[in-house]
């Protein structure tokens, strides 16, 4: 029985050619592919694949928010990061978000492979290229009681992420299915938690704990 896969990237080429390579993969069928966080979740949920490959830095949901959902409404799928990013920051909040791999981009395609398999089995892979110390970071780091991921609730972060890619109320409250009065209830408790008054530092603050990323949010 084939390894089904969704291939989750926001750049076409890199879906097309990494789909061809995994589909030349014995025993591996990649069933669809997404270009952002929020349509991931919804084909993980009407397709049930065995596993996702999932880029971090994308529009409207981030890798890392899209993996928690994912693995919250569907634990049976395994979730596995594919970055460009080998910051600790990420790694430590793929694996808590619920991945079972996470490697760099410019890994060999066989590692990639391997990992895949790997994670299939019920275990967790984390690519040599990330490094031990990083696992030792994610695993003993303190924590940090100014990180988004502790400071705020999921639905804030979701928003803060729409907010500093320069989307309106209107439009935020559009793609999270709530009320603008809703969107503007949360901006402010956003801004109140960080001690942060204007829309500049929410935004550099939101790239700061990789919840979006300057060559995303220029592109919205």
């Amino acid at each position: 029985m084939s390894i089904r896969i969704i291939l989750v990237d926001d750049h076409a080429i890199l879906r097309h050619g990494l789909s061809q390579a995994l589909g030349q993969e014995e025993g591996f069928e990649v069933i669809a592919q997404a270009k952002d966080g929020r349509s991931t979740v919804q084909l993980v949920k009407e397709l049930s694949p065995d596993v996702v490959i999932m880029d971090i830095g994308m529009r409207d949901l981030n890798g890392m928010e899209a993996t928690r959902q994912v693995t919250r409404e569907c634990p049976h799928v395994n979730v596995i990061g594919l970055s460009m990013h080998s910051d600790s920051k990420y790694v430590r909040e793929m694996f808590r978000a619920g991945a079972k791999a996470y490697l760099l981009k410019d890994c060999p395609f066989e590692e990639l492979v391997k990992a895949i398999r790997i994670v299939v089995e019920g275990h967790v892979y984390v690519s040599p290229s990330v490094g031990e110390t990083v696992v030792e970071d994610y695993i003993s780091e303190p924590v940090d009681s100014r990180s988004a991921f502790r400071v705020l609730s999921e639905r804030e972060r979701e928003l803060l992420q729409l907010l500093a890619e320069g989307k309106t109320t209107k439009e935020a409250a559009a793609r999270l299915q709530i009320s603008p009065k809703t969107v503007q209830a949360h901006r402010l408790r956003i801004m109140n938690k960080l001690s942060i008054d204007n829309t500049a530092q929410l935004t550099k603050y939101a790239v700061q704990e990789g919840l979006t990323m300057p060559d995303v949010w220029k592109q919205a």
